[in-house]
């Protein structure tokens, strides 16, 4: 089916966002069933007025009423029902009182949704996660709602009832700062202080008395104290790999200092107003050296900013991050390590390679490929490669041909290897074949750096697994059912 066909020159409304004040007006809901409770409850929890018109309701409906929260007019819609109205909605099913319901809104400047149906609503009920006072609206102009229940079933996955506590608290803090006459940038630094997941994290183990001397504190107008650095890992190169700790601490960052391999979408997570430094380090050229990186680190952290240090690649494997985690500790303040997903792990797992597998490799190990002797090829390759069944090795671009002819030595020139170059990356390269020949592909691919080695059985193994040429007989493609998956 072509895209006409799908579209048909339709094109969606863009509405205004806005959330209203119902306290204490009148609204109205015709119908009886389900999405009629679930409005009326909405309606009610907001304060409002609320009057349910229909010949028939359901028990919900009824408990509302015997509770006194709704009045139920147990009768179909009629002119006039709207007047005096400020919000009305149908969630019923008779077509010609709709009809009447949009031509009486229309007149009485009544704002009317009907259920399901965009067209003739002045207005849209979006997907809401919440977390009085915080609520999460997403709306999709109406094309899917079933989109919008999914993203609202995703966020309110992430947005505990914690947060609800946290905003509320917020809202008390920034009055008192107000009435006491604190400035701007006081208020935004006492806001960060309490926007941390360490905060929620104390409000959702039930220790709000110790949220509340914080906040206290902070009111008072004391936004002092340790400015800890963060070391925080920023994936192998996927801007969707760095975790939620790490987004939420780049975040809040005053200062971060990074490196290339950091992916920009990653260090767009910064506050507006922090000062980005780029430390100067590239993948597969010599950077800086490490004293001239760390110096201004140490200098921003003295100075009392938040100095975030994101890294690419492995945080604290065959890394430098070691040695700035050390300088950030003897500042006299503290540090933080937030973990990240290492390349080890993930660089592999982008090109379907295990580094495990039942019957063919149970142990790994890991070399760097630039780092060990005096001549910077790794000096303990040969003994790592001879006990594990599975070898990952680093940053070997430099000294691959070397690399190769000393692991065909130990293991064979046929022993399956892959090179996976920017792996996770737009750019992507794979290249795969035994270490005796790996050299010559790589040339021929172009490789580039940030670049990983991966050999051992598994490597040929997977392949062999993906190729499926002989498929035994329990295979859906050996049972006559097309290229089904299988097991």
């Amino acid at each position: 089916m072509s895209a006409q066909a799908f579209d048909r020159g339709y094109r969606s409304p863009r509405y205004y966002p806005v959330y209203l004040d119902l306290r204490g007006r009148r609204c109205v809901v015709v119908g009886g069933g389900g999405v009629a409770l679930a409005r009326a409850q909405g309606l009610v929890d907001a304060g409002a007025d609320v009057a349910v018109i229909s010949p028939e309701s359901c028990s919900g409906l009824e408990d509302l009423a015997a509770r006194g929260q709704i009045r139920l007019l147990r009768r179909p819609y009629r002119r006039g029902d709207l007047s005096g109205v400020r919000l009305a909605i149908d969630a019923g099913d008779d077509a010609p009182a709709a009809q009447d319901m949009g031509r009486e809104a229309e007149e009485s400047g009544t704002l009317l949704n009907f259920h399901d149906r965009p067209a003739g609503s002045t207005f849209i009920t979006p997907a809401v996660v919440d977390r009085h006072p915080l609520l999460i609206a997403i709306s999709t102009c109406g094309e899917s709602p079933y989109a919008a229940a999914e993203l609202r079933r995703r966020l309110a996955a992430s947005f505990g009832e914690e947060w609800g506590q946290m905003v509320s608290l917020m809202g008390r803090v920034r009055r008192r700062l107000r009435e006491s006459g604190s400035s701007p940038t006081l208020q935004r630094k006492v806001f960060r202080r309490l926007m941390t997941a360490e905060v929620r994290r104390l409000l959702r183990q039930g220790q709000a008395e110790a949220v509340g001397t914080l906040a206290a504190r902070l009111a008072a107008g004391d936004a002092s104290g340790p400015r800890p650095g963060a070391l925080v890992g920023a994936g192998p190169g996927d801007p969707a790999l760095p975790t939620m700790a790490a987004r939420e601490v780049l975040g809040k960052a005053g200062v971060p200092f990074h490196d290339a391999r950091v992916p920009p979408d990653v260090l767009a997570l910064r506050p507006p107003e922090a000062t980005l430094v780029d430390v100067g380090q590239r993948p597969g050229r010599p950077g800086p050296l490490q004293a001239a990186i760390t110096a201004p680190l140490l200098e921003r952290a003295r100075a009392g900013l938040r100095v975030v240090r994101p890294r690419g690649g492995d945080l604290l494997v065959f890394s430098r991050g070691g040695e700035e985690l050390r300088k950030l500790t003897r500042t006299g303040g503290s540090a933080t390590v937030v973990p990240d997903v290492s390349s080890v792990l993930a660089v592999p797992a982008a090109a379907d390679v295990p580094l495990t597998m039942g019957g063919v490799a149970s142990s790994v190990g890991v070399v760097a490929g630039q780092e060990g002797s005096t001549q910077g090829c790794p000096s303990g390759l040969e003994a790592v490669a001879a006990a594990v069944d599975t070898l990952v090795v680093l940053l070997p671009l430099r000294h691959l041909q070397e690399i190769l002819a000393r692991l065909a030595a130990v293991r064979g020139a046929a022993w399956p290897a892959v090179l996976l170059g920017r792996a996770r990356g737009q750019d992507e390269t794979v290249v795969r074949g035994g270490v005796g020949e790996l050299a010559q592909a790589a040339r021929r691919a172009g490789i580039t750096a940030p670049a990983t080695l991966v050999a051992g059985r598994v490597v040929g193994a997977a392949a062999a697994e993906r190729r499926c040429p002989e498929p035994p007989p329990t295979c859906p493609r050996a049972l006559g059912q097309g290229d089904a998956q299988h097991d």
